[in-house]
């Protein structure tokens, strides 16, 4: 039970994760400011009501697998889980919120972008660490199988 809560945690937590990039991505390029409001807005309302609880819930569950296992890939997703943590709660939450009240006024300026360069950047670095501890976490359960080494084939 405990590995299934942490499977669905890990995996709201990424997709969470992609759809704020996505959507913030797609609505920059393609829409008008008004979207980019609205969507700001539910990235901070619901969206980090969501998300953050997801976090949290992978990482307890996360460390309660891992006690008493050793191995490399364990080793490798404790090491990630600081930076991850630290990266949402110093800047990807901090972010949103700024960034949704500063939409919401409509301050639309060098600062705004210059955040959202950095939220994005952020974003970005915790989808490419959580996805490796995703890939590590199936490994881990036996539902992917190891990476066959180059040069190690028949």
């Amino acid at each position: 039970m405990l590995r299934k809560l942490h499977l669905t945690a890990a995996v709201l937590a990424t997709l969470l994760i992609a759809t704020f990039f996505a959507s913030t991505v797609l609505v920059e390029l393609f829409a008008a400011h008004a979207a980019v409001t609205r969507v700001k807005q539910l990235i901070a309302t619901p969206g980090l009501w969501l998300l953050v609880p997801a976090i949290a819930l992978t990482g307890a569950t996360g460390f309660r697998l891992a006690r008493g296992r050793g191995g490399r890939l364990v080793a490798l997703e404790l090491k990630r889980m600081p930076f991850i943590a630290g990266n949402g709660v110093l800047v990807l939450v901090p972010s949103a919120l700024v960034l949704a009240a500063w939409a919401s006024r409509g301050r639309f300026d060098g600062a705004f972008y210059a955040l959202q360069a950095l939220e994005l950047l952020a974003g970005a670095a915790n989808l490419i660490l959580m996805g490796l501890n995703l890939r590590d976490g199936l490994r881990l359960s036996g539902r992917l199988r190891p990476a066959v080494a180059a040069g190690s084939g028949p």
